[in-house]
Order: C-alpha cells, then sequence, then structure tokens
C-alpha cells in the first residue's frame, strides 16, 4: 500500500484498555459503519445508534444522559445556546396561527424573539403577568399551544407559581415549557412540578466558567421528546464536543459552587437591603422578592444573580456613575460564572413597573464576600459625592 494511502487509512496502534475518570473528548461528523445495512440517519441516536456526528458525538451524549438523570427528565437534547434552546422549544410546539404565552418578566430575546422571527411566521406570542398563576386559564385560547414560565424571571426576578400554571394549562391540553437556567436544573424540580419541557443556557451554572456557549432542553416523556427530536435535526443544533466536555467538567462541580455562590450572594444582598441609597433588593430569598413564598415552597436554594434598585430620587446617570466606580465587579451582561458582574438597565420594561434607569442587577463570584461589600460601598460613596 502506497504510504500516501496509509496516511488516510492507519491501523489503529495504540492500547485500547485506556481507563480514565474524564469523559473523552470525541470529534468527528463522519460515522463509520460496518456495513450498507447498519447504516441508518437518526436523530436519536441515544436509542438508535450513530448515524451522524451533527446529532452529537459521544462526549455530547454522555452530557445530554447526565443532566437528564440530575434532573429526572426522560431525554435531553444539547443545543448550541440557551437562545437556541428556545428556538427548539418554539417550533417544535408552534406552528402558522399557533398561540403562545410569555412572560413579561422572560429573557430578553424570548421576546425578541416573539417579535421578530415568530411574528413573521405567523405565531402570536403574548406577554403575561408572571405572577398570574392559576388565572392564566382566562389567557388560554382554542389556539395556544405552549405556555412558557421563567422562575425567577428575568431581572426583576419574580417567582411564578408553576404548579399552578401547569394545572391550568393541562386541563387545556396546553404544553408548559420552563427556563430553568436560574435553578441550574437542580434547585427546582421542573419535572415533579409538571412542565412539560425544562431547558437551561448551560452557559451559565453548569459551564460556570464564562467560556462555553452550550444550552439544552429536557423532555419530560416520549411525546415530548418526539416533538423536540425532528425539529433538533432539522434545525441542525451541533455542538462542539470540547464545550460538552468543558460543561462535563462543569458538573463535576457544581454543587460546590452553588453552595458557595449562595451563601455569599446572601451576604451581598442583605448588606443591600439595609443600605440608605436602595429601594428594593429582588432576590428570591428575601420577602422583598415578588413571589418569595412560592419560592420557599417550591425551591431548595437561591443561587448567584439577583437585582436591586435605588431610590427614586437618585438620577439614572448617577446609577451610570456607580457602574463604571465599580473595581472588582466587571460590567458584563451574563451570570453563573466565578467573576462578579454589575449591569444597568436604563431600558428596562415592566408594563406596570417604571425603574427609570435605576435597576441594577449583580452577579456573585467566587471573591470574598468583604471584598465585593467593599467595592459596592466604594461605588456608591462615589455616586453620593455627585448628588
Amino acid at each position: 500500500m502506497d504510504w500516501r494511502t496509509k496516511l488516510l487509512n492507519p491501523t489503529p496502534r495504540a492500547r485500547r484498555d485506556y481507563a480514565s475518570l474524564a469523559t473523552p473528548v470525541y470529534r468527528g461528523s463522519t460515522v463509520v459503519f460496518e456495513d450498507q445495512s447498519s447504516v441508518k440517519d437518526s436523530w436519536d441516536q441515544a436509542d438508535n445508534g450513530y448515524s451522524y456526528g451533527l446529532y452529537g458525538t459521544p462526549t455530547a451524549l454522555e452530557l445530554a444522559a447526565r443532566l437528564s438523570d440530575i434532573e429526572g427528565a426522560h431525554r435531553t437534547l444539547i443545543v448550541p445556546g440557551g437562545q437556541a434552546a428556545i428556538a427548539l422549544v418554539y417550533f417544535a410546539y408552534c406552528t402558522a396561527g399557533s398561540h403562545a404565552l410569555v412572560p413579561h418578566s422572560a429573557y430578553g430575546p424570548n421576546k425578541e424573539m416573539a417579535e421578530g422571527i415568530l411574528r413573521g411566521l405567523g405565531i402570536e406570542v403574548e406577554a403575561y403577568d408572571p405572577l398570574i398563576g392559576e388565572s392564566i386559564r382566562t389567557l388560554i385560547r382554542d389556539n395556544t399551544a405552549l405556555i412558557w414560565c421563567e422562575s425567577p424571571g428575568s431581572v426583576t426576578m419574580e417567582i411564578q407559581d408553576v404548579p399552578a400554571i401547569v394545572a391550568a394549562a393541562h386541563v387545556k391540553g396546553v404544553a408548559v415549557a420552563l427556563d430553568n437556567t436560574y435553578a441550574a436544573g437542580v434547585m427546582f424540580d421542573a419535572f415533579a412540578h409538571g412542565v412539560d419541557v425544562s431547558m437551561q443556557a448551560l452557559t451559565k451554572y453548569v459551564g460556570g466558567h464564562s467560556d462555553l456557549l452550550l444550552g439544552s432542553v429536557s423532555a419530560s416523556g416520549d411525546a415530548a421528546y418526539a416533538k423536540l427530536g425532528p425539529i433538533y435535526q432539522q434545525l441542525g443544533l451541533a455542538v462542539s464536543p470540547d464545550d460538552c466536555s468543558l460543561a462535563l467538567r462543569g458538573l463535576q462541580t457544581l454543587a460546590v459552587r452553588l453552595d458557595a455562590l449562595e451563601k455569599a450572594t446572601m451576604k451581598v444582598a442583605l448588606w443591600l437591603a439595609d443600605h440608605s441609597l436602595v429601594k428594593d433588593v429582588y432576590h428570591p430569598a428575601l420577602p422583598s422578592c415578588p413571589g418569595h413564598d412560592i419560592w420557599k415552597r417550591d425551591f431548595t436554594g437561591a443561587t448567584s444573580v439577583f437585582s436591586f434598585s435605588f431610590k427614586d430620587d437618585i438620577p439614572a446617570e448617577h446609577v451610570v456613575s456607580f457602574i463604571n466606580s465599580l473595581k472588582i465587579f466587571r460590567i458584563g451582561m451574563s451570570w453563573g460564572g466565578v467573576n462578579s458582574l454589575a449591569v444597568v438597565y436604563p431600558g428596562l420594561d415592566r408594563p406596570t413597573q417604571d425603574f427609570g434607569g435605576r435597576i441594577v442587577r449583580l452577579n456573585i463570584g467566587l471573591e470574598t464576600p468583604a471584598d465585593l461589600i467593599t467595592d459596592l460601598e466604594t461605588a456608591m460613596a462615589v455616586m453620593a459625592t455627585i448628588r
């Protein structure tokens, strides 16, 4: 055999009995079959065997299986990010003429998708009060195909009565999907509370280090999985096995990180709650957070992201000065990593609330809480000098 051919058709030489604690990183697009009768093309590789790298290598399938086990899901699909997960759910359940419901407090790009792509495809997405509870039944129409929940809500942190919404939806045969990113899939048991589909931005807590982009979509049973799978295939939602490997490593330290983040975040939130310049603190574990009693009933803990608002007499431009004066907190939009972040929302849109550019979202990282509090205090002192 010519050496050029040998380069492309090597005989494996290394021993195959290597065992490791780490899941190998399998890279590959083409799946090689033993013979023609073995050739298949199926997105459901977990049940039907491998057919194409687009639907996941063993690294991605291992991550999916571990998430299913942790969350109590029937099956999980890994997708390129949280927004991809949201899109997959919408397209699995909604078609032209469908009506969907999404809370006012949902992740901003979810609502942007509703106003953009989905509206253009003839899908109507109606926003609702996140604290509506079982009264959501009054908004369900004959063509309602999907109800989104996100608890806590984005920025304003409303805790939704997910079991009540699920009960009202299922009476009418409507599916419920939950963005369970805040709880990392473990501090709120989505499937025990009846949701049909639970998604996460694995970018946040599972990844945990601000260095990957992944999402997951977990199904409660065969019916939900059968709806999601073909759309997953048609959208070509391939993921990087390297990112999946990082997420698998993130799972190993998830419990330790969540425990440390919860404790540190509470210290900072309680300090802010007592500060003379602060009007409200929106942290699920504090009574000032909308839906706090539901959080106590349904959640097993809190994580690292929360918001607070300055008092009404503080101008929005002074809040910007506060943000710009922070040294340890970095200015950034994401959360769930090991670094503390802060960002102000000058144009936050809520139908019954006008924050006037005075609401700030924090992500508390793994820095020493006393240092974070000093950073906040120093920035507030700078802001006070320009009042």
